[in-house]
């Protein structure tokens, strides 16, 4: 993918948003109204959201050392050495999924049309060393992207991939504009659900069940708040459309759906309600403390990236989440790149605490005397049980310090955050949560019981945290 343009332009867009003032800019994306659409009944029952490793790191590492996508790569030995990692330190936690990602070449190779390799290495041959391992792989691309020569024919219909792309009759938002980089199946088009369908039915064949697809909003208007225009932009109700055919074909075959750059338009109606897992936050880039927190602090905006850092994303959107509903994406994590242990426990806790996936970024080489931060059993407890926190107060402020949420037996979990730059008390009054009376206080990231009590008061050091459970 040629994501080094979008890099380089959004950098500098950043920098200007940057500049702005600190006044609090929360404000919902405008409603847009659709026609009927299907239901697709229990998306979201019993999902919980997933641990895996991505390529992301390396990648985004590689373009900063000026490797071209188009040479971008990784060998075989390089795939061995992940997955055995990944295997060995991870997995046993449950971490059970390797995934791509953008910037390498994604290829089709064969007859079907889809995609078939990932750079010089075949799909095929990265689900069997997955496999090896107890693994599984999940694979970056959008089943609105066509790979393969438009002479194609879709699988059991008379149409080809040129029948599903734009012709020049459909309604655009922007007509006079080409899409960047990208050849686009209209929902419009006949054939087009077929060819969705027949996406997911590869990839289920294949033994991928975890599609993360991705650059939604280039699709619904073709504006990318960064650079503006960057395509035809196919409207809302080609939009709402397209996620429901892929909404229906993901449940059909049994794969898991990452929606990822979506204008989250109306109050995100149309992903909640057909995605397993939605991005809330503009991409990791360099990822440390400015991505957990500090990045446009206190800001939100009317189309994606809707908000620049997790806790404003996490805050922001959490109205439309709970259990079996739609999981909230943090996008990925590089502990790597954070300054402080206090800094890797916030980035961790907050995950968890929101519902979200953890998504490991760092490397074997990279990743140094960090894996214990994503291997912390009682805390990795809360997505096993399915567990959804939320903000106690001022969801779209700054004042969202203080996380909580009960596990299915009952026990609460307390998050008390510190986003600031220096120390800071933080206290909860207990009944506030809901949870009356004295409590067993239990330390999730000391592992150490505290005693009985009816509310908490903690010193915690900049950018630190303390999550603790409450037990009767």
């Amino acid at each position: 993918m040629k994501k080094s343009i979008l890099l380089s332009i959004a950098l500098a867009a950043l920098t200007m948003l940057g500049a702005c003032n600190d006044d609090i800019e929360m404000r919902y994306p405008p409603k847009a109204e659709l026609p009927d659409l299907p239901v697709v009944e229990g998306i979201h029952d019993g999902v919980k959201a997933p641990l895996y490793w991505s390529v992301y790191e390396y990648c985004i590492e590689q373009e900063h050392a000026g490797v071209s996508n188009s040479d971008m790569d990784l060998t075989e030995a390089q795939w061995d050495e992940i997955i055995n990692w990944v295997a060995t330190d991870l997995k046993p936690y449950g971490y059970d999924m390797v995934c791509t990602d953008g910037f390498i070449p994604m290829l089709a190779n064969d007859a079907s049309g889809y995609m078939t390799h990932y750079g010089s290495m075949s799909l095929a041959d990265l689900v069997a060393k997955c496999k090896a391992r107890g693994l599984k792989l999940g694979v970056y691309d959008n089943p609105l992207w066509i790979h393969g020569p438009l002479n194609t024919k879709v699988q059991g219909t008379n149409y080809t991939f040129g029948d599903l792309v734009y012709n020049g009759k459909q309604a655009v938002q922007n007509p006079n504009a080409q899409d960047m980089w990208f050849t686009w199946v209209v929902s419009e088009q006949p054939g087009a659900q077929e060819y969705i369908d027949g996406f997911f039915k590869h990839y289920k064949e294949l033994g991928v069940e975890f599609i993360r697809m991705d650059f939604l909003s280039w699709y619904e208007d073709g504006k990318d708040r960064y650079i503006g225009t960057v395509g035809r932009g196919y409207g809302r109700e080609s939009y709402a459309r397209a996620l429901a055919y892929i909404a229906q074909a993901a449940k059909k075959y049994g794969v898991f759906t990452s929606l990822v750059m979506p204008h989250l338009f109306n109050d995100a109606e149309v992903e909640a309600k057909y995605g397993n897992m939605v991005r809330i936050v503009a991409d990791t880039g360099d990822g440390g403390w400015r991505h957990t927190s500090s990045h446009d602090k206190g800001k939100s905006y009317s189309n994606w990236p809707n908000c620049m850092n997790q806790f404003d994303g996490f805050s922001y959107w959490a109205h439309i989440t709970g259990r079996n509903q739609v999981i909230l994406d943090g996008d990925f994590l590089r502990l790597n790149k954070y300054d402080t242990d206090a800094e890797r426990q916030t980035a961790i806790s907050l995950q968890l605490m929101a519902g979200g996936p953890v998504a490991v970024a760092d490397q074997p080489s990279t990743i140094g005397n960090n894996v214990s931060f994503y291997t912390n059993s009682e805390l990795l407890a809360l997505r096993a049980d399915g567990f959804v926190g939320m903000p106690l107060n001022d969801q779209l402020g700054l004042n969202n310090v203080i996380w909580y949420g009960t596990m299915q037996n009952g026990d609460y979990i307390v998050g008390l955050f510190n986003r600031s730059d220096q120390n800071a008390t933080v206290n909860v009054d207990f009944s506030q949560l809901g949870a009356s009376g004295e409590w067993k206080v239990r330390d999730l990231w000391l592992h150490a019981d505290e005693g009985t009590a009816s509310s908490l008061s903690a010193s915690i050091p900049a950018h630190g945290c303390k999550i603790v459970r409450l037990s009767k």
